[in-house]
């Protein structure tokens, strides 16, 4: 793609950058400060899309499949600061909510009722679904219009978003695949900021290789039985609704036998939300145990669930990584500014030498995700982003204690019993899994290998 802003995007920037200034005042503004206080990642968490499946985040499922269907999948938790280190942390009790919509969140956290009313502000102002089609989105957007969106929401440093897995990948997917009923149910609900979903893909001992599910459903009647377990579901505390892939064919295999369903959250005794404590002291994910759950009907119908899985996995190609980008900068000026303060770039021309590699680094990643930006039909080039960002951001984590040397082993303040992180030792901590969510490298290694360079295919 000759990709290039022109005086239209340049408008369309303004605007965006426009609104973004008048509303971002009071709390509004206050949310994304609770964010950054948090130590979370608040630029490419803000950004909103997904890297549940984005150009970095599909993780090549799509060149896996139809192959043995494998896929390398772990969406649910995209890069880190969409709702992770710090964007989502401790709601203090599992999803409750009801039948009004509205959800409740235990102990709470200061910043989320203001985050659900930034949902319904984005909504009506039209600024949910610019990527979908005319007949269903609140506005259009070209390309382009929709990367200058991303880059001016990162820049701003609003609010973690909450809608972005049912707006980037959930509505999508429905106006692909769904049927009428279906997208009238849910869309305008997204578009309006009120209807949150989270992504039941992922399960222990299905992750990357993700056609080993083993959730099963059961018809009943003019629905589905839903029983097994998910995990890494990143915001299953706080949505309405999940997309789950189970198997409805019994004794079916691999890809065989899927099917994509909806299932909404709110069914006490059937659904349990457990949220999973990292090591960083963070609980964005969680564990969601079905237990008879009742889903409201499949999307594509019975059996297609791979190809819509996949079809979801695919959908993101690039705009989330320019967003991401622009936090992963931020980082590494705060980065840079450690080591300033504490004098390691006087006296050390090592660390100062790896600081430079990893600002040059970053260009190419920009450059990399432009080149690849709305290309279609290149099965390595989701593999090779994965690739390229998460060693990135594991070695910018390294540095950020590495810069603070015996210092970044003490906590903030004075000691105490409670888990307490500085933003970068938070950085620290969670970069450390970035070569493993998402698909991990040697998943995307063997995806290049058998499926770009045509390379013998892994025993399996």
């Amino acid at each position: 793609m000759d990709f290039a802003f022109g005086p239209e995007d340049t408008a369309f920037r303004y605007e965006a950058r426009g609104w973004l200034e008048d509303r971002l005042t009071g709390a509004f503004a206050g949310a994304a400060e609770a964010a950054e206080a948090a130590g979370a990642a608040e630029a490419a968490g803000a950004a909103g899309a997904v890297g549940a499946a984005g150009a970095s985040g599909a993780v090549g499922a799509v060149g896996a499949a139809g192959r043995d269907g494998r896929a390398g999948q772990d969406g649910q938790s995209g890069w880190p600061g969409q709702n992770g280190q710090g964007g989502q942390v401790g709601y203090g009790g599992e999803h409750s909510g009801g039948q009004g919509g509205q959800v409740g969140y235990g102990g709470g956290h200061p910043a989320t009722p203001v985050r659900l009313a930034w949902e319904r502000e984005l909504g009506a102002a039209g600024w949910i679904g610019l990527g979908w089609d005319a007949d269903h989105g609140n506005r259009r957007a070209t390309l382009t219009q929709q990367v200058v969106w991303a880059e001016e929401y990162a820049r701003a440093r609003a609010p973690a978003r909450l809608g972005h897995i049912g707006e980037h990948l959930l509505a999508p997917t429905l106006i692909a695949h769904g049927d009428k009923e279906q997208q009238a149910r849910h869309l305008p609900g997204i578009a309006r900021g009120e209807e949150f979903w989270c992504q039941g893909y992922s399960e222990p001992g299905a992750g990357s290789d993700l056609a080993s599910v083993r959730t099963t459903a059961v018809a009943d009647g003019h629905r589905y039985r839903v029983t097994g377990q998910k995990i890494w579901t990143s915001l299953a505390r706080e949505a309405h609704w999940c997309f789950v892939l189970a198997r409805t064919e019994p004794g079916s295999t691999r890809h065989r036998g899927l099917s994509f369903l909806l299932v909404p959250m709110d069914q006490p005794g059937r659904i349990d939300v457990r949220p999973i404590r990292q090591m960083s002291g963070t609980s964005e994910f969680n564990e969601v145990f079905f237990d008879g759950a009742e889903a409201a009907g499949t999307v594509g119908g019975e059996g297609n669930g791979w190809r819509v899985a996949m079809g979801l996995l695919a959908l993101e190609r690039g705009v989330s990584t320019l967003a991401q980008q622009i936090g992963f900068e931020e980082e590494l000026g705060r980065v840079v500014r450690a080591a300033a303060a504490g004098g390691a770039l006087d006296h050390d021309p090592v660390l100062r030498d790896r600081l430079i590699r990893q600002w040059a680094e970053l260009r190419t990643l920009r450059w990399n995700a432009l080149r690849t930006l709305g290309r279609t039909g290149d099965p390595g080039a989701p593999s090779v982003a994965k690739l390229l960002w998460g060693g990135w951001h594991r070695r910018l984590g390294e540095l950020a204690v590495q810069v603070r040397g015996a210092a970044a082993a003490a906590g903030p303040g004075p000691w105490s019993p409670s888990y307490e992180l500085d933003a970068l030792q938070r950085l620290f901590l969670f970069s450390r899994a970035d070569t493993i969510y998402g698909g991990s490298d040697e998943i995307q290694r063997t995806i290049i290998a058998e499926r770009v360079l045509g390379l013998p295919r892994e025993p399996r």
